[in-house]
This record gives C-alpha cells, sequence and structure tokens, in this order.
C-alpha cells in the first residue's frame, strides 16, 4: 500500500480547498460483478442480483459518511456500478428487461445510494438478442426508476461506428423523453451513448463493471473546479507556460486527497481500491464551473475563439498533475463541460457564446463530449442520430472516449427553459441545425474503423 505523508502547510492548504473552494469528493463509487447471478429465468437471476448487491455493497454509505465527518472532506454521492445488464440478462429469454432495471432500483434505495449504474449494452461491432432486448427497453426502464442509469457502447476506434445502433439510439432517445415527458425528459438525463466507454468509470450516467473488472472494487471520482480557478487568479499577468504549471501542481494536489479517501474507502468495506478520476465535475453551483476556469485564463466568455485551445491545455495539465499522484489513474481523467450542470456553461449558453457546433468542437480536446444538452422536443429521432454520429467519429479516429448525453424537451423550443433539478441543473434550449441528415442515417452498417485502429 502507497504511503503518503502530508505537511501542516498541506493539511491548511487542503482545508482551504474544501471550506473556500468547493473541493470535494464527487463520487465513491462500488463496482460489483454480477456474472456469477446468471440464472435461466429472469426472476431467478434478478433475485440473486439483489442478494448479491445488498451483502457486498451494505458498506458502503455508512463508509462513505464516517470518512466524511472523520477527514471532513465532503463525498458528495455513494454509487454502485454493476456489469451490464444486457449480458446478465441475456440467458433469462425474458421479452423486455425493465424488471431488472427495477430491482437495481429497489436494492439502491434499500442501500441508500445515490446512483446506480449498468443498465448497458455494449454494441460497438453488432447488436446481440439481449443488447437488442436492453436497448428496447431502456424508455420504459428509465420511466419507472430513478436511480438507475443506462449507457449505450456504439463505437470504439478498434471497431468502427456501429451505425444501425447509432439510429436505434437515435429513436430511443427520443422515446425516453416522452415517456418523461413532464419532467422535462428527464429520462434522457439518465442515458448516455459512447465511442471507446472505459469499464472502470465512477461517474453517473456511464458507469458500468466491465467484463475485466475483479469481483468488486472501489472506483473514485475527484472534483475541484473552484480550486483551480482559485489557484490560476494570482497569475493573470503569467505566461502558458507558468499558468500550466500553476494548474499541473493544483491537479496533483487534488489527486493526492482523492487516493487517500479511496484508498481507506476501500480498506474498510473490504474490497480493492481500483481507479481514480481526476476528472474536473463542475455543478450549477456559482464557484464549481470549468467554463469560469476558461473565463480566467483570459476569455470574455466561455465559448469564444480561444475556448478550445484554453480547454486544451486545461485538460492537458489535469491529467499531467493527476498521473504523478496516484499510480491508478482511470476513467475519464480531463474536464466536463455539461451545458445544464454548470452555471458558467449554462451562462455562456444563454448569452449566446456557446452553440451546438462550438461544444462539438471542444469535445475534441476534453474528457467526455456533448454532455446535459436540450434540444428542442421536435428534434427528430434522424437529427439526434447524427449529432451521435458526429461525437463518436470524434472519439473513433481521435482514439478517445467521446459520449452524447442530449435531451430533447418534449414541447419546447429553442430558447425555453427546460430544468433537471439537483446536480443536473437547468438550461436554455439549444437550438440544431435545420438541414435533415435522415439518407445518412438510413444507410445502415458499419462505418469502418479508421488505419490506426490495427496497430497492435
Amino acid at each position: 500500500m502507497d504511503i503518503m505523508l502530508f505537511t501542516p502547510f498541506e493539511i491548511k492548504e487542503t482545508v482551504d480547498m474544501f471550506m473556500r473552494y468547493k473541493l470535494d469528493i464527487r463520487a465513491i463509487t462500488l463496482g460489483v460483478s454480477l456474472l456469477d447471478c446468471v440464472c435461466s429465468t429472469g426472476k431467478a437471476t434478478r433475485a440473486k442480483i439483489r442478494e448479491k448487491l445488498l451483502r457486498i455493497a451494505q458498506p458502503l454509505v455508512k463508509t462513505g459518511r464516517d470518512i466524511e465527518t472523520e477527514y471532513g472532506i465532503p463525498i458528495i454521492n455513494k454509487r454502485i456500478s454493476v456489469t451490464p445488464i444486457a449480458i446478465v440478462a441475456a440467458s433469462s429469454e425474458e421479452e423486455d428487461f425493465t424488471p431488472f432495471a427495477v430491482t437495481l432500483d429497489d436494492a439502491a434505495k434499500e442501500l441508500g445510494v445515490d446512483f446506480i449504474g449498468g443498465f448497458s449494452a455494449l454494441v460497438q461491432k453488432g447488436i446481440s438478442s439481449g443488447d437488442r432486448k436492453l436497448i428496447q427497453s431502456l424508455p420504459d426502464a428509465l420511466a419507472r426508476t430513478e436511480q438507475v442509469c443506462a449507457s449505450v457502447n456504439v463505437a470504439a476506434t478498434k471497431n468502427g461506428i456501429n451505425m444501425d445502433a447509432v439510429r436505434l439510439m437515435g429513436e430511443i432517445i427520443k422515446k425516453t423523453a416522452e415517456a418523461t415527458a413532464e419532467r422535462d425528459g428527464l429520462g434522457c438525463a439518465k442515458l448516455v451513448v459512447f465511442c471507446n466507454a472505459p469499464e472502470d468509470n465512477p461517474f453517473m450516467a456511464g458507469a458500468f463493471h466491465g467484463t475485466g473488472e475483479a469481483e468488486s472494487v472501489l472506483n473514485v471520482g475527484v472534483s475541484g473546479p473552484g480550486v483551480i480557478k482559485a489557484a490560476i487568479e494570482n497569475y493573470r499577468n503569467a505566461g502558458f507556460d507558468e499558468l500550466s504549471d500553476v494548474i499541473k501542481k493544483t491537479a496533483f494536489k487534488i489527486t493526492r486527497m482523492g487516493q487517500l479517501v479511496g484508498m481507506e474507502a476501500a480498506r474498510r468495506i473490504g474490497v480493492p481500491f481500483g481507479i481514480l478520476d481526476l476528472s474536473l465535475a463542475p455543478t450549477p453551483e456559482v464557484g464549481d464551473s470549468v467554463a469560469r476556469i476558461l473565463e480566467e485564463m483570459g476569455l470574455e466568455a466561455a465559448g469564444t475563439h480561444g475556448t478550445t485551445a484554453a480547454l486544451a491545455m486545461l485538460t492537458d495539465m489535469v491529467k499531467k498533475g493527476g498521473v504523478m499522484a496516484s499510480t491508478h489513474v482511470g476513467g475519464f481523467s480531463g474536464a466536463f463541460i455539461p451545458v445544464s450542470e454548470d452555471e458558467g456553461m449554462t451562462a455562456a449558453v444563454k448569452n449566446g457564446h456557446i452553440t451546438l457546433d462550438k461544444l462539438e468542437a471542444m469535445t475534441c480536446v476534453c474528457s467526455v463530449g456533448l454532455d446535459m444538452i436540450p434540444l428542442p422536443g421536435d428534434t427528430s429521432a434522424a437529427t439526434i442520430a447524427a449529432i451521435i454520429a458526429d461525437e463518436m467519429a470524434i472519439g473513433m479516429v481521435n482514439n478517445k472516449t467521446t459520449a452524447v448525453r442530449v435531451i430533447p424537451v418534449p414541447g419546447k423550443k429553442a430558447g425555453e427553459w427546460a430544468q433537471f433539478g439537483g446536480l443536473l441543473g437547468g438550461s436554455p434550449i439549444m437550438a440544431v441545425n435545420s438541414a435533415k441528415s435522415d439518407a445518412f442515417i438510413n444507410r445502415g452498417g458499419r462505418i469502418p474503423a479508421p488505419i490506426h485502429s490495427f496497430r497492435n
């Protein structure tokens, strides 16, 4: 086990990060394998899933609260991720996988966790019968549950883009929004479409426990946009070399704290420590915004010219600082730019400084992708699929994880407000290009993997 010693100055500095700049552990996520729960009937499989989750995850919430109390470190979310349910439920011969989502939701509520992820399918190269059943179940499953999060991986650098899956997900996102229309399409906020999905991600909605993972493992996600912003406020006249160094050193300090908490939580629960995701994950609270960091670098508003360059530097320095502080960095590890979950991003959209096209450009250099973006309710399934296809292409060609979490808000138009609540926040609805992409999406098949995918 690594031993990290902290000086009195570091301790005081860390306390200031918590008290003044909103530093927190965004999530501790317990990954649990459900492969040994597979039975020939759905009822028997669900019974084993429930029993295993309640047995293994029982200490999670208490452990998180105890560490918060003893160390004075806020842990915002306690979460669980499980083996993709499309794999676990495939042998049940049931047509509707919604009962599996209900089982996960009931277990999450009984355990007191905030979210449970893994109602997921991996279809980057093809769609099995189990995958299709899960995907078709998504609208009802997400409408009937509260804590369940879902993800579908439709592309990978090694496999290309499964355009049949992309087209299907455009339709599913529309149906999911309609199924939760009274809540501004909230079900879509719990559904993410991936390229190159990581199997050790602690952040929702995309967390699932990969088949290459241990029986159970504790992953940690830290977050500190406010700390980074505060650190660079004293360097407004500095050159980029000096500014980069400040960001890197601050990320190092944040990551050390996350490693300490993660290893201690894993020890107390009695599972291996998995990875530390050092992503800057914003919230709707003032002072906890990635967009405001970009503005502190010298941009009048996030989204103006220079934003992509600033975000590229920020993401790279966060990664460089983090990997020096922990030997187990994983997940996404960079900077999230969700529209509704970042008050600076929300303000930039409201003031017309950020468009959907600019967001797409920004995703080329940051961690994830088009995240928590409300769209007009009349946006077609084909247009949504085309938005997904564009983002998947960025991930595939650049050998990075990208994702799409968009919400076509039923009955609302561009410029109107969508409200999702809590950490999901709210945002003006963003306009989409009016030209159609239907013929392109309807071709189906698979966009081939790029040439560099053949390296081995």
